[in-house]
Parts: structure tokens; sequence; C-alpha cells
């Protein structure tokens, strides 16, 4: 039984058809929550300094894919090769997002879960003029940046533009990230507070210190996110 359930799991059917429930959930959550958007202009201001790497936090990230607004707006989001991967990578894809896979981690596995690859891929598809989005968090260590995105923005020269999404009705897991799943019929909000720009030459101590920079902002563009919708942050218990 278990391996029936375990190989069920496992097939590209089951996957595919999970993603695509999850595709269309999160469609009728974005369309029936009335979102704000801090600041008002956020579009205008970020436009200009398209392509972009757009950061968020890992386990606020299932209403991400909607900030592309525009058709003209290109984007791929960098999704691991974990099998819980390909459910997310199916619903990013029908909602209009393409997809990177690998590991955006700069640890010991970085090579051995597609992180070399995937870290290339990225590089390029900036150079041709297509945003990238991924999570900053270092995996398993919530709310904690790694330098992964840093040096993203290093070597390709762009900004990175942290953001966060909350909407007033979800449910919040009890695991590493806080996973929320967002519910519809609500009241949203997206902040985005500024952007970071890492420098061509930016040594250690100067990656080090926006790393952190972009930690905060993060934390401060969430905390804002829930405050203005009168709920607790995940970090707020």
């Amino acid at each position: 039984m278990k391996k029936l359930l375990r190989n069920t799991l496992r097939s590209s059917w089951f996957q595919r058809a999970v993603g695509v429930l999850a595709a269309e959930y999160l469609r009728l959550v974005w369309r029936t929550n009335r979102f704000t958007f801090d600041p008002p202009d956020v579009y205008e201001l970020v436009e200009p300094h398209m392509p972009a790497i757009f950061a968020f936090w890992h386990g606020q990230h299932f209403l991400t894919p909607f900030i592309k607004n525009k058709d003209s707006y290109r984007a791929k989001v960098l999704i691991s090769r974990h099998r819980d991967g390909e459910f997310n990578a199916v619903a990013a894809e029908r909602l209009g997002i393409g997809t990177i896979r690998g590991s955006g981690d700069h640890g010991g596995a970085f090579h051995r879960k597609g992180g070399v690859g995937a870290f290339r891929e990225m590089v390029y598809t900036l150079q041709d003029g297509c945003n990238v989005a991924l999570t900053a968090d270092v995996p398993k260590r919530s709310r904690v940046a790694g330098l992964g995105i840093i040096m993203l923005a290093r070597e390709s020269g762009r900004p990175i533009m942290p953001f966060a999404m909350a909407t007033s009705r979800f449910i919040r897991l009890k695991n590493w990230d806080r996973t929320t799943i967002n519910l519809p019929f609500g009241r949203g909000a997206l902040v985005g507070i500024k952007e970071i720009h890492v420098p061509a030459d930016a040594d250690a101590a100067k990656m080090e210190e926006l790393r952190q920079e972009l930690e905060d902002t993060l934390n401060e563009a969430t905390r804002r996110a829930y405050a203005q919708l009168g709920r607790k942050g995940p970090a707020d218990g």
C-alpha cells in the first residue's frame, strides 16, 4: 500500500493534476481578495528597473505569480528539483510564469541540487530581459536570507526587488517556514519598500552587509503587509 501511494505521488499525471488545481485555486484567491499596494505607484517605480530579481520569503510565496499584471512582463521563477517542486512548477507555468529548476542555496549541496546550472540560467534569463523571481531564505532556515541571491545580483548587475504579499484570511501551517495558505474572499496587501543594488566589485564584507539589508527589508515588508490587514505575520506567532 505504501509503495502504491509513493508511486502515485511521484507519477506525472498526479503532479500535473495537483499543479493545475493549485493554480486555479490561487486564481480564485487573487480574484476574490481586494488588494492594496504600498506604495500605491509600486508598478511605476519598479518598471524602469526591469529586468529585476524579485525576492520573497519561502512559505509566503503562493500569490507571487500575480505580481505579473501585464503580458509584456516576462518572468521566470526558481523552483527546486524536489518532488514537491513539480506541483509548484506546473502551477507557475499555468499562471504564465516560466520556470528554472535547481537550488538557490550556495551551501554544500549547491552542485548536487543543480545550483550551478540554475545560477547560470538565471543570469542568462536576466541578460535576455526577463525578470527572475526566487525565495531569499536559506533552506530550512526561515526568514534568514542567503548569499545566493546577492551573488546573482552582483553577477547580473540587476537590482533586487524585495516584496511581500499577504491576505486577511489564511491558514498558517506549523512547519519550518510557517507556510501561509491564502484564502479567498478577503483583503490583500502587496508591499515593496525599495530596491537593493549589489556593486560588481562587492567584496565579502559588502555582500554580507547587503544580505542583511535584504533580510531586514523583507522582514519589514512582511510586517507592514500583515499590519495593513490587521493580522499577525509569520514571525509574530
